[in-house]
């Protein structure tokens, strides 16, 4: 009883720095995730181009983010632009998270795309439409919209990884946690902290998750 008793008192104690935490990272992942949908959409259009060496371009970017831990391309990306140019952390962390999560958003958006029936796009064409008309008023509109699902549980993951940013500085939610318990060296209670307001960051996500899920069914 004294743990739970130590517990809430901690959790109420340091609500309002945990509140600071939680805004940067809603922060951190509602930008690098925008950015992560331009650059997925960018090499999904890539990886499905006639042009081979773009398709090829397209697969290595994936496969290195598929193949190296995020912590790992957080470190070579901060570490390395910032031999280039003088970037915040936060900006740092946006690059990272975009340029990981881009990869698994351009596989997604490629197989929604795929997914739509060939027939909508000889319809265009046939309508007199360029393919680029075609792309943007009949085809990307389906693919959008079968890819929302798929979207919607990336962005719960983007949210999760972004307590890595924490290791070049930034002090997100974990990044909080790793603060207080330096104090007084009570690690675990900040870390249970943190652990319920990602717990409920997520159990709202995919409560919005399903009710989208639920009207694309219903639409269907």
């Amino acid at each position: 009883m004294s743990s739970i008793t130590h517990f809430l008192t901690e959790f109420y104690g340091s609500y309002d720095i945990f509140l600071h935490g939680l805004w940067l990272t809603l922060e951190l992942s509602v930008v690098s995730l925008v950015v992560a949908v331009v650059i997925g959409l960018f090499f999904a259009f890539l990886k499905l181009s006639r042009i081979g060496v773009l398709g090829w371009i397209a697969d290595i970017y994936i496969w290195v983010v598929r193949g190296t831990p995020v912590v790992v391309q957080i470190f070579i990306l901060y570490y390395g632009l910032t031999v280039f140019v003088t970037l915040s952390a936060f900006s740092s962390g946006v690059v990272a998270l975009a340029f990981h999560n881009g990869a698994y958003i351009a596989e997604i958006f490629r197989g929604s795309i795929q997914a739509v029936d060939k027939g909508q796009n000889e319809a265009g064409r046939s309508l007199g439409m360029t393919a680029v008309l075609t792309m943007r008023r009949i085809i990307l509109p389906q693919a959008f919209r079968r890819s929302i699902p798929a979207l919607c549980n990336q962005f719960i993951i983007g949210v999760k990884d972004s307590s890595l940013v924490s290791f070049i500085g930034m002090q997100e939610l974990f990044g909080v946690a790793n603060a207080l318990g330096s104090n007084n060296f009570d690690y675990l209670t900040y870390y249970l902290i943190v652990a319920a307001y990602y717990l409920c960051v997520v159990l709202i996500l995919m409560i919005g998750v399903n009710m989208v899920e639920r009207k694309l069914a219903a639409s269907d």
